[in-house]
């Protein structure tokens, strides 16, 4: 490891940068006016005005004096750091050595080239060779010929498909999306009661094959999936098919490329199907929720790998689904919501928003069971064009909810049990009685998906007033 002066001025260069080259024959001015030591990024021969310069292609010398700019001129005393510069100014320049008419003929200012030791890959190598990572997540060595794949499945990590191995240098990488601390807990996942820490969050993002900049949308839905209401134990324990929906709102869905248009609720966007996944892989290996262990669900969903969708809210006459459940707009957040597969409302004929309000009814009656209700819970997605049959006669989101209220109330005499020939039902105290499908506030509408085509969608959830399901749970994305 090189040694660094105690005292003197100390320059960090590299010849690929053009200000570095410019600046090479003040270097060797002050070399010669009063003595400096330069230290090179990738080629220690450079600059061959100063006589020795010294090797620091190793990054050493650049990481202990929190290099990242270069050239960067230092003034050192006594091993203290007096005074610094980076790039090339002039007067500061001159400030920093206090040697006067230094650069004639050049320019007053240029700025400089990113330092090599804080380009992606080599700022987490240089963190680890220092011990400097603050992490504190149990490291796994593996046999030399022993796969990463498969020592990955076989001690439980996956979900059924191949991981990114989350190494130190890649955790760290996820660590740089967010300004919260590694060891900030951020919840208590059930079953297992494990502290959900960002740095634990932080790996499984890396295994879900997640980008940095999606990490504080992971973090704001593993809030809201730990928060009491949602009652993320249930959703594990219970037989029903749900797991988590994520929907995101607010500028981070297009600052991340989150798809919100033509097939959003399937496959092929990164930050959709990643960020799902890291919820699922949080639960799974922090908090142990398994299937076929405390994860119950008789037949599950394949959601349940990763259901994670932005709303279109740019084409969209109505508010966002955070404005709705009391965020101020422009903020971005994130809704979660127990939630299964996907029912079709397949209309392509209805131009006026009453038939269509009907088809859509009609089709949110039959989710659990044409006699489930009262306190059902659902997500309706509506599609560009379907919006747009409401927008063209003037509705309002609070008015399609009105009516779709309206048209979701049940004579109880045919959802009790026996009723029209079916066991199924409920109990005889709501024949005669007029009952509703759903809660109140538990459907909830977005838009979403391509322009082209009139297939909007609806998403079963699991509730009961959070007695004997859960509730949906919106927190902000803090960046």
């Amino acid at each position: 490891m090189s040694t660094l002066p105690r005292d003197g001025l100390v320059a960090v260069v590299k010849r690929d940068c053009p200000t570095c080259v410019m600046t090479a024959p003040v270097l060797g001015e002050l070399s010669r006016r009063a003595g400096i030591t330069v230290y090179s990024q990738d080629d220690p021969t450079f600059p061959e005005t100063v006589p020795g310069p010294l090797d620091d292609q190793a990054l050493d010398v650049s990481h202990r004096l929190k290099i990242e700019i270069v050239p960067t001129l230092i003034r050192l005393e006594g091993g203290r750091e007096l005074a610094r510069t980076f790039g090339w100014d002039r007067g500061e320049w001159e400030r920093v050595t206090g040697v006067a008419g230094l650069g004639q003929g050049m320019p007053e200012s240029r700025p400089g080239c990113g330092a090599k030791n804080i380009e992606p890959g080599v700022i987490e190598r240089l963190k680890i060779r220092f011990n400097e990572t603050g992490l504190r997540s149990r490291r796994i060595e593996l046999g030399d010929d022993e796969d990463e794949q498969e020592a990955m499945f076989a001690r439980g990590w996956s979900d059924g498909l191949p991981l990114a191995p989350p190494t130190e240098e890649r955790v760290l990488r996820m660590l740089d999306g967010t300004a919260r601390g590694p060891q900030e807990v951020v919840g208590i996942v059930p079953p297992a009661l494990a502290a959900a820490t960002v740095e634990k969050i932080a790996v499984n993002a890396v295994m879900a094959g997640c980008k940095p900049e999606y990490l504080p949308v992971v973090l704001a839905a593993v809030e809201a999936v730990l928060d009491e209401s949602f009652a993320m134990h249930g959703v594990l324990a219970t037989t029903m098919f749900v797991g988590p929906v994520v929907i995101v709102n607010g500028p981070i869905r297009r600052q991340i490329g989150m798809n919100a248009k033509g097939n959003a609720l399937g496959q092929g966007n990164r930050a959709n199907s990643s960020i799902g996944r890291a919820l699922q892989l949080v639960i799974r290996n922090i908090g142990e929720g398994r299937p076929q262990e405390v994860d119950r669900a008789t037949l599950g969903n394949p959601g349940k790998l990763s259901y994670c969708f932005a709303e279109d809210e740019e084409g969209s006459s109505w508010e966002p689904l955070s404005v709705e459940r009391g965020l101020k707009p422009g903020v971005s957040a994130v809704t979660v919501f127990a939630g299964f597969g996907l029912q079709g409302v397949v209309d392509q004929k209805s131009r006026e928003p009453e038939s269509l309000a009907r088809s859509m009814a009609a089709s949110l009656k039959a989710i659990h069971h044409v006699k489930s209700a009262p306190g059902c819970d659902a997500i309706l997605v509506v599609c560009p064009e379907h919006e747009r049959t409401f927008r063209n006669a003037g509705w309002s989101k609070a008015r399609l909810y009105e009516e779709l209220y309206r048209l979701c109330e049940i004579p109880g005499d045919e959802v009790v049990a026996g009723a029209n020939g079916i066991a199924e039902g409920g109990p005889a105290s709501l024949a005669g009685k007029m009952v509703n499908k759903f809660r109140p506030g538990g459907l909830m509408i977005v838009r979403a998906g391509g322009d082209a085509g009139m297939f909007s969608g609806i998403i079963g959830g699991w509730s009961g007033g959070g007695a004997r399901g859960s509730l949906p749970v919106t927190r902000e994305v803090r960046n």
